[in-house]
């Protein structure tokens, strides 16, 4: 599985920005994708995931009803939409997909910088 994001960039407080993830590959076997961050000296959090059968989402707290994950299986991705950006939104953004069988994968990651 090969994972490509874009979207990132650099926008202002209160701005919005779209990422996308597009999966290539073994895409039948995943079952779960989802979107990881890391900040400058932090650890590497998730921020959304989206389950492949259901389209089930789950989110961090510091992001709900602010970021809106949501796939499009027809064509092999997956987007997150953020809203009402802060600065400490900053971060490294990883797309993640994880097979049936635990197999996990990462994406080259896209840089999201929000200044205030």
């Amino acid at each position: 599985v090969q994972l490509v994001e874009s979207g990132g960039g650099l926008v202002q407080a209160g701005g919005s920005l779209r990422l996308s993830c597009a999966a290539s590959g073994s895409t039948f076997s995943i079952s779960v994708m989802g979107w990881y961050r890391q900040a400058p000296g932090k650890q590497r959090e998730l921020v959304a995931g989206i389950s492949s059968d259901t389209g089930g989402t789950n989110y961090a707290d510091s992001v709900k009803g602010r970021f809106t994950a949501s796939r499009d299986n027809a064509k092999n991705t997956i987007n997150l939409q953020m809203n009402s950006l802060k600065p400490e939104d900053t971060a490294v953004y990883y797309c993640n997909a994880v097979t049936a069988w635990g197999a996990r994968y990462w994406g080259q990651g896209t840089q999201v910088t929000v200044s205030s």
